[in-house]
């Protein structure tokens, strides 16, 4: 016998509810992480934390989500991350500047170091000093050399004061005893396009900003800023060793999480991060980057991000760098 048409629907109805009901548990099961990128899109940190992010989510059986708070040199989105709950929930894909903003500002509404604690260190992004064509040098010396016979005459480029393109440059002109024109822009990106415009003379960028104009006529590279040559490029000379010796400048990139993130959550966080790294795939897409991945349990990264700190400050000092 055929139910009554409205009796039917109320039997669908509730089957329906029925099935709602027991999906909904399983549909709230579902963790949600956030990964906070204080860079707008297509920053270094933002194109490292899209390049892993679906992986880790895969790892921890949660939704990884990217999310953009960029402004004042990456400390708006630090800011965000420090006052979310301890959770595990919220982490800031964070770098250099994250320790440089430290010393660069006057007053921060958090602590860099204080109020965070390392989670996973990502990897290394090296940097390389790079000019427009129009200016004619062809290595370090040459370009040290120029910019001293015409003090005040260049500018540079950087993704943004506090950031560590900015600091990356200031202190490579406090360590030459050169003068030149600071121009900040919103992200590497647009740093590196005003030299390939060349309405800008210089940028000091990460690897993965230029990179891929190594045979633009627009822009030459001239030297990678790290204490060897870049394994991505092998054939471009140190900064040290073609015009400014005692000179280097690097950045680690890693997942920091609100300072009382219990260690337990930390070390889950941790274990699925180096596991995504230890994939060939990942590390190939890293490679594209110019970032050379390092796996380190918690512990050592924090012992890591209290050198930095201990490093940066000394560097910013030499610098002369400040921002209000």
């Amino acid at each position: 016998m055929t139910p009554h048409p409205t009796r039917r629907s109320a039997l669908l109805a509730a089957a329906g509810a029925l099935a709602l009901g027991a999906a909904a548990p399983v549909l709230a099961q579902q963790r949600v992480i956030h990964i906070v990128v204080p860079f707008g899109t297509g920053a270094v940190q933002d194109t490292v934390a899209r390049a892993f992010n679906n992986e880790l989510g895969t790892a921890l059986n949660a939704a990884v989500i990217v999310e953009n708070r960029a402004g004042a040199g990456g400390t708006v989105g630090a800011a965000i991350a420090a006052k979310a709950p301890a959770d595990g929930n919220t982490l800031v894909l964070a770098a250099a500047s994250h320790h440089i903003a430290g010393f660069l500002y006057s007053k921060l509404p958090y602590d860099p170091l204080k109020d965070f604690v390392g989670v996973a260190n990502i990897g290394n992004a090296g940097y390389v000093l790079a000019v427009a064509s129009g200016l004619n040098v062809s290595n370090t010396a040459d370009f040290i050399k120029e910019v001293k016979a015409n003090p005040g005459k260049y500018n540079y480029a950087s993704a943004g004061n506090g950031s560590a393109t900015h600091l990356a440059m200031a202190s490579f002109l406090a360590k030459a005893g050169l003068q030149m024109t600071h121009i900040p822009t919103k992200s590497t990106g647009e740093a590196v396009n005003e030299v390939l415009a060349g309405r800008v003379q210089a940028v000091i960028s990460s690897s993965i900003g230029v990179i891929g104009f190594q045979n633009d006529p627009r822009m030459k590279l001239l030297a990678s800023t790290g204490q060897q040559r870049s394994p991505f490029l092998p054939n471009l000379p140190t900064v040290a060793e073609s015009g400014l010796p005692g000179y280097a400048f690097d950045s680690w990139i890693g997942l920091l999480a609100p300072a009382g993130t219990p260690k337990a959550e930390i070390d889950r966080l941790n274990a699925a991060t180096n596991k995504v790294l230890a994939d060939p795939a990942i590390q190939e897409r890293f490679k594209r980057l110019g970032v050379e991945p390092r796996s380190q349990s918690a512990e050592e990264f924090q012992k890591l991000l209290r050198a930095d700190w201990d490093a940066m400050g000394a560097v910013v000092k030499a610098s002369g760098a400040k921002v209000d």
